[in-house]
């Protein structure tokens, strides 16, 4: 039996990426104007920025999910026959996820492997991606944990921002609220952050946001996120850019959800990307 794969929805995980490799997620609970809904359970993206309409900003926050839904999550695993779990999730930097996880991996009779992937969104996805392609290539739990932790290390993204003020609130980055432009910033290894010119049209940021994503020639798997309607013709924009590249090995799509629109709005746009060796067993 090959290890399950378990992940929280900040990961803003694919239907495509969950069924490839059967991945099981865990939701986070997500309070918009003081009502609790799980993400990707009863609120996804769509109806969620809803409650953006009309230029209307809703009071939003987050929380971990309990230790119990990691052990119902887990016990699910194990009823299905596993022994061993691999549990890919958000950085303990900005949330208790993983320690409500290694709490219920106390509690169930399966070996538990934790894995806090220092990043967010869908860089946690990537990780479970690269794991999910090693156990597809036949590597055990402990290698294919290795392999989403080399995924980790290796990761980049690139955002343009829809909503300027949500990101300041949040006191990570500080970015132009005067509407001139669309902000755009990369993130590299180790939490380095980097503004890119601000665009001002939508071939501008995909012209921006295609060119971010390289490693310098190597080949690379990326992701392209969007938030809101307002935002999809970014998905094609890019891809399309992309497409012509000899580098990029494979493209998925992903919706930016509750848990992380509420910190970037309506309108954004971007995605990770990662070396396509980092599957590969050492």
């Amino acid at each position: 039996m090959r290890p399950a794969l378990v992940t929280d929805s900040n990961s803003q995980l694919s239907n495509e990426l969950r069924d490839r490799f059967s991945v099981h997620v865990v939701p986070v609970t997500v309070v918009v104007d003081g009502k609790e809904f799980l993400e990707g359970v009863d609120l996804d993206a769509d109806g969620f920025y809803e409650f953006f309409a009309d230029g209307v900003t809703p009071e939003v926050s987050t929380s971990q999910p309990s230790p119990g839904a990691f052990v119902e999550t887990y016990q699910r695993c194990i009823d299905a026959g596993h022994d061993e779990i691999i549990s890919i999730h958000v950085t303990k930097g900005l949330s208790g996820t993983i320690n409500s996880a290694r709490i219920a991996a106390e509690m169930v009779d399966a070996q538990v492997h934790l894995l806090d992937t220092r990043t967010a969104s869908f860089g946690i996805a990537c990780c479970v991606w690269a794991a999910g392609m090693a156990i597809e290539d036949g590597a055990g739990a402990a290698e294919a944990l290795a392999v989403a932790d080399r995924t980790a290390d290796g990761l980049y993204s690139v955002t343009a921002v829809g909503a300027a003020e949500l990101v300041n609130a949040s006191g990570r980055v500080q970015l132009d609220e005067s509407g001139s432009g669309i902000d755009l910033f990369t993130t590299a290894p180790e939490g380095v952050i980097e503004m890119l010119p601000s665009a001002h049209s939508v071939d501008e940021v995909c012209d921006s946001i295609a060119a971010a994503m390289t490693l310098g020639g190597e080949p690379i798997r990326v992701a392209l996120g969007v938030a809101d309607e307002t935002a999809m013709a970014y998905w094609q924009g890019i891809e399309s850019r992309l497409n012509e590249r000899d580098d990029v090995v494979e493209i998925v799509r992903y919706r930016i959800g509750p848990s992380v629109g509420a910190f970037f709005g309506p309108g954004t746009a971007g995605g990770f990307w990662y070396a396509a060796s980092s599957f590969e067993q050492s």
